[in-house]
């Protein structure tokens, strides 16, 4: 892991340089017309905002000496804490950055291309921190204290964030945003990425476009979610599609889309409205396909249901390490949900709903790869039966640690061929050869 150090003279300045931003944000605030601020374009506010630090530290009660990058670098701070998130704005601009995760206000991390690193960064104590917290979820019209000291997020980007403060952090609030594209990643992306082969590309858009119910399973930050997106860019124009998440972060490109989005319980802790009640509510909207960011909860069992009744083609994620622990943990939510509905027919409901399962692993280079398909093929028993049609295996490390490895076809062929042909869907030539092997 890379780290950035400071020694003592450096950490003495840079409280002396954030007190000094400090005063002069404060006094910026005294001379700012706020009720100008809503009506001014953002170009024109950072004028604005320039040319009042340059008066104020033109002010003899400002004789800090700076030269021409400390004032840059002092006057984009500081239109940085009026107008965006503070001491990690810079960051939200960076797109090589993934994650950005501020431990307490003396402590961030970013994630560069699957590894984390240490950044000089800091805030000026914990208040400043919630401040910046406050404003993000403010945005949004949620709200965080001691009351309610949890709350998920997203940035207009679309970027999720989750914040947690005292008292369940003990050492101070922290804040963590998992980073989006403003340009989500393609098809195409991925493959040059070597998350999947051509062959795989060609085999997910044949899988939407038969309407197969597909659960993509994975850890946190496996890439769940962009190849949810990914998944969703080969639904057919002409359909409607309603979406339903804890916190909006799907980016589709249909003109048809209906985006709902689940509300906490208000001071008195009333007006809760779940995903269980978004999926509810989505079937009475005529949808065709229905997509649920992630199941987590007792909404699962209503997913199942709309897959079961006619809303063939829904796609959702959720979190497991395997094909096989994605649906324990399926049957495990639905237990859950309070309902005394006996093990036999949870399992006979998932093998009926869910057609495949594609599973997502972030490997030990930081790359994210499909590391299997699973078909799911009935019941025997009390089993819940599968088949792998690929898998991923890890042959070695290259010499800089990326990993080495290559897609293995098993050679068995699908039962979802013949939704494919029904369907019109050319199936890919030499795809489900046993032995074929796709190196990366």
């Amino acid at each position: 892991m890379e780290m950035y150090v400071l020694d003592k003279n450096e950490f003495a300045l840079s409280n002396e340089y954030n007190e000094l931003r400090t005063k002069i944000h404060d006094r910026l605030l005294d001379m700012l017309d706020l009720s100008l601020v809503e009506t001014l374009s953002r170009d024109h506010l950072k004028q604005e905002i320039r040319r009042v630090i340059e008066g104020i530290l033109a002010d003899d009660g400002f004789n800090t000496p700076l030269n021409y990058d400390e004032r840059e670098a002092l006057c984009k701070e500081v239109q940085d804490e009026v107008l965006g998130l503070g001491p990690i704005e810079p960051f939200l601009h960076d797109p090589t950055i993934t994650d950005i995760l501020v431990n307490s206000y003396k402590q961030v991390y970013v994630e560069r291309y699957g590894k984390l690193h240490i950044t000089p960064v800091r805030f000026k104590d914990d208040a400043h921190l919630k401040k910046i917290i406050d404003r993000i979820v403010s945005a949004v019209g949620r709200r965080i204290d001691e009351s309610s000291p949890m709350v998920d997020a997203r940035l207009p980007d679309g970027s999720r964030v989750n914040a947690i403060v005292p008292p369940l952090a003990i050492d101070g609030p922290s804040l963590s945003i998992r980073r989006f594209s403003a340009d989500p990643l393609e098809l195409e992306d991925l493959i040059e990425l070597k998350t999947l082969t051509p062959e795989i590309g060609e085999l997910i858009t044949s899988i939407v476009r038969a309407r197969l119910n597909v659960l993509i399973s994975g850890g946190t930050g496996s890439g769940k979610t962009t190849l949810l997106n990914v998944f969703s860019r080969f639904i057919p124009d002409d359909e409607r599609i309603v979406t339903i998440e804890d916190s909006a972060e799907l980016q589709l490109k249909q003109d048809h889309v209906v985006r709902l989005e689940t509300r906490p319980p208000n001071i008195e802790g009333k007006g809760e409205v779940t995903q269980r009640d978004l999926v509810r509510n989505s079937l009475r909207m005529r949808p065709d396909r229905i997509i649920v960011g992630e199941v987590r909860g007792a909404e699962v069992l209503d997913m199942l249901q709309a897959m079961n009744t006619g809303h063939d083609g829904s796609l959702t994620t959720i979190h497991a390490n395997s094909p096989r622990d994605a649906l324990l943990r399926l049957e495990t939510l639905v237990a859950m949900s309070g309902l005394n509905i006996p093990h036999e027919a949870v399992r006979q409901y998932v093998s009926s709903a869910i057609d495949v399962v594609f599973q997502m692993h972030r490997l030990l280079d930081g790359t994210r790869k499909v590391v299997s398909l699973q078909e799911i093929v009935g019941m025997e028993g009390n089993v819940i039966t599968m088949q792998e049609i690929f898998v991923f295996e890890q042959t070695g490390v290259h010499e800089d640690g990326r990993v080495r490895g290559r897609f293995r076809i098993s050679g068995l062929l699908p039962r979802f061929i013949d939704k494919f042909k029904a369907n019109g869907i050319p199936v890919p030539k030499d795809m489900f050869s046993r032995g074929t092997v796709l190196e990366v």
